[in-house]
Parts: structure tokens; sequence; C-alpha cells
């Protein structure tokens, strides 16, 4: 999951002022580095009665997806195993990231993917936080979630940079 989506404008009401060209859109090259650095995300899901539910957590952006972990029992699990859709977004409400995607559960083999889920969440070692590579490969994957995205919004100068970058479905 590696392609670069392609930047557009996003469609936003009258009044907004987002300009009517593409000029000033956003790179993907500017946004991705933003998901990989963040030490802290906020994840939205569906609760089963379509009540919104937000939860701070802690994960990283790898090879263009989000992974995350956490115990299955928790109501953010639950509700995302019921209805998968998720939006994922970053603290900054000045330099908005919005990912738009769905979450599955997952298993990194220690040997593969696991050696650089344990590199990357390296970045929360101050913080007490440093899995090793086998935390995700047992039978449950360690309660190992994926973003893949499918739509992710981005300004860091509103309106004039104002992107969406669609991804191609999973």
């Amino acid at each position: 999951m590696d392609a670069v989506p392609a930047p557009d404008r996003p469609t936003f009401p009258e009044g907004y002022g987002l300009p009517a060209s593409t000029d000033g859109l956003l790179e993907w090259a500017q946004v991705e580095p933003r998901l990989r650095e963040s030490l802290h995300f906020w994840i939205c899901s569906v609760r089963p009665d379509g009540r919104p539910h937000s939860v701070p957590r802690w994960g990283v952006w790898l090879e263009g997806r989000f992974f995350y972990d956490g115990a299955p029992t928790t109501r953010h699990t639950r509700n995302v195993e019921r209805n998968p859709a998720v939006t994922l977004t970053l603290e900054s409400g000045t330099e908005v990231v919005i990912v738009e995607g769905e979450s599955h559960a997952t298993r990194a083999d220690p040997d593969r993917l696991g050696t650089r889920l344990a590199e990357a969440f390296g970045k929360y070692a101050d913080s007490g936080y440093l899995p090793g590579p086998d935390s995700w490969s047992g039978e449950d994957g360690g309660g190992l979630r994926v973003v893949t995205p499918q739509l992710v919004l981005a300004w860091f100068a509103f309106p004039t940079d104002c992107t969406r970058f669609t991804f191609g479905r999973p």
C-alpha cells in the first residue's frame, strides 16, 4: 500500500473560500510525515446504536496504513468489529489531517511486519511502551488492528491548501 494518492480539491459548501483552481494543493509528501511522526491520534468509531465514540490512541503509520493495538474487549474494538468505518485524526485543529477508512484485526509475523512495527513503535519508548517484534504474532494478534485509508483530508493554511487524497479500495 505504498501508492501515492493524487490530490484534488474537496467539496465544501459555498462561502468557505476554497480556491476554484488546484493551485496550492498539498502534496502527499507534505502530509504523510505528520502521520508517521505524530504521537497522539484520535479514532472515532460508531456504536451499535449509531452514536459516535472517540478515543485517543497511540499508533504508527507504516506502509500507507495506521497500526494500533488494544484489548478486544474495549468499546472501540467492539464497535469496529460490528462496523469497521472509522475516522482517524491528529491532535492539531490548524494543521489538519483527517483519515477516513476501515479498521480490521490483523497479525504481524515477528520476522517481517512485526520487526518493522516494533521499530516504528519505538517512538513511544520514552513513555514506557516498547513492544517487541513478536507482540502481534499470537492467535489474537496481540490486539493489533490496521486502518486502511480510503480518503484523507488535509490543510495547513485553511482554506487555500485544502486537499483531498483518495485511495483505492482494499
